[in-house]
């Protein structure tokens, strides 16, 4: 579903990111770990198109993303607030994404009963804009309207951050779901190697924009993940 060829990314002449392979199938659950500018959000925004590679192409289904804007049709993402109308209440902007994606006010209604717990009562009929939001309240919103289209592609960058421990429990219901119904390809980064593990069938790690490890999910999976950073920790505090 996501192929990826000799990708690379530069600011200021260093090289960010550098993936020369990476092929993400229909229907997997992909997570991608890393510490902080190990170019996760980086690899996220050029899926996305939202920033043009220095080199190398990003193929979603059989289309280049940067030449052909088809993939957007079939693809829901939320990577931060950016994402976000926060002049307008959440209702607003749920309406707003239902009808650039064709969506009839049946398929609303299913929607807000579907996201019934997710929002527990914080989200809809607060008469609160989005900016007056908390800031998990403002993820759930973003994850919430990503979902709406029920994307074949869904792209997440840490949505568990903000989270209520109800909500991200909540979360990993609602990812394990699309998970288990084999049609959504599902990008999912997070700093939480637990959360990611239990939603996720396959983990890449990602070290100063190079992809490291790549791990398909089993009852080690966890620990294998913890291990390489531990073995990270380790390297520094000897060195």
């Amino acid at each position: 579903m996501i192929v990826v060829k000799e990708l690379t990314k530069k600011y200021s002449g260093e090289i960010v990111l550098n993936i020369p392979s990476l092929t993400i199938a229909k229907g997997e659950s992909f997570g991608l770990v890393g510490n902080n500018g190990a170019g996760k959000t980086t690899f996220f925004r050029l899926v996305l198109d939202l920033i043009r590679a220095s080199s190398g192409s990003v193929f979603s289904g059989e289309v280049t993303v940067s030449r052909n804007e088809t993939w957007k049709q079939y693809t829901g993402s939320y990577l931060d607030e950016g994402f976000l109308i926060d002049f307008l209440t959440p209702e607003e902007y749920f309406q707003f994404v239902a009808r650039i994606n064709g969506l009839t006010q049946g398929d609303i209604t299913e929607f807000y009963d579907r996201f019934r717990d997710f929002f527990n009562d914080e989200i809809v009929a607060k008469k609160k804009l989005i900016r007056d939001l908390s800031k998990g309240n403002q993820k759930k919103v973003g994850i919430a309207a990503a979902l709406m289209k029920e994307p074949q592609v869904l792209v997440l960058d840490e949505p568990f951050n903000s989270l209520d421990p109800t909500s991200q429990i909540r979360l990993k219901l609602l990812l394990n779901e699309l998970n288990t119904n084999g049609e959504t390809t599902m990008l999912i980064s997070s700093h939480d190697l637990k959360h990611v593990t239990e939603v996720c069938d396959r983990i890449v790690i990602l070290d100063k924009g190079l992809i490291v490890k790549d791990i398909f999910k089993s009852e080690n999976t966890l620990k294998e993940v913890e291990d390489y950073f531990y073995t990270q920790i380790y390297r520094q505090t000897t060195s």
